[in-house]
């Protein structure tokens, strides 16, 4: 069996495909960034999933493709939680831009981005990566993504900057206070997920002037720091993969407009593609 996978840093989707590359079945798990998380605990994590766990020792071939996985450290990391439950396997781990630009590749050089919990963009020739500028993670980049808006969505709460409408309601839907806030986002993991989950919020209210503006100043943010510092973004499609993507297509489209970009395609999941992308040109082989 062949086990392919697509990980950001919330969740896992996971196709399982038989030896003659028909498709067995498919799951999830938890995201596995090896910054936020060990060994052990992925191990532990694909464990507590019985169909991934009663196959294990039928799988040959694992392709992982993990946000976080940009060098050698990180990806012995996940590495070595996979090898506690794939003891049979070959391992192809790579960081999930590649995926991206797999699934969104139609032949032809493009920009490939992706805007979930995190933010991350390149520039996808067919055969090789090129990125102007590194990701600067969550704390001091991932502009554009669900945690860059839900940071700024909780900042304008606590600093009294958000209009009394929007205050009250977010104060019914999360009574979110200081204490709160500073234990999971300063003391417990994945502080980048759980700033994230405000942009339900965001997407929720995206109808509101202040909203509007929120969502268009961080997709500008996204293109001027991620996107246009590559100077092939100006005369090639660029290409989205993410749910925050999916869910604010046209806030980005409107965005991409003002800076005279082509948008092309958004994909919310790539999995598939994936997939697919790996049967018509690295299995088939």
């Amino acid at each position: 069996m062949i086990a392919i996978a697509d990980s950001g840093s919330t969740k896992t989707d996971w196709v399982i495909l038989n030896e003659d590359l028909t498709e067995n079945f498919r799951t999830e798990t938890i995201g596995f960034n090896p910054y936020h998380i060990d060994a052990d605990s992925i191990g532990q994590e694909i464990s507590k999933n019985l169909k991934l766990k009663e196959i294990a020792e039928q799988v040959k071939s694992v392709y992982f493709y993990g946000s976080g996985c940009s060098n050698e450290s990180a990806i012995e990391i996940v590495k070595n939680g996979l090898k506690t439950i794939y003891t049979n396997a070959n391992f192809s781990i790579n960081h999930d831009l590649l995926a991206a630009c797999y699934a969104v590749y139609r032949g032809k050089p493009a920009m490939v981005c992706i805007l979930g919990t995190g933010s991350n963009a390149c520039y996808f020739d067919g055969k090789n990566i090129k990125e102007a500028t590194p990701s600067l993670a969550y704390i001091l980049g991932d502009e554009g993504s669900g945690c860059y808006m839900g940071k700024k969505l909780v900042h304008a709460y606590f600093s009294k900057k958000l209009p009394k409408e929007l205050e009250i309601k977010f104060k019914e839907q999360y009574d979110l206070d200081i204490v709160t806030l500073n234990e999971n986002v300063y003391k417990k993991p994945l502080a980048n997920a759980y700033l994230a989950s405000f942009s339900k919020f965001v997407y929720e209210n995206k109808e509101h002037t202040f909203m509007q503006h929120l969502i268009f100043n961080s997709m500008r943010d996204f293109f001027e720091n991620q996107v246009l510092p590559n100077p092939e973004a100006r005369f090639s499609e660029v290409n989205f993969i993410g749910s925050i993507a999916h869910f604010f297509e046209d806030e980005i489209k409107a965005a991409a407009a003002n800076l005279h970009l082509e948008v092309g395609q958004i994909v919310r999941k790539p999995i598939d593609s994936l997939v697919n992308y790996h049967i018509k040109y690295i299995l088939n082989r």
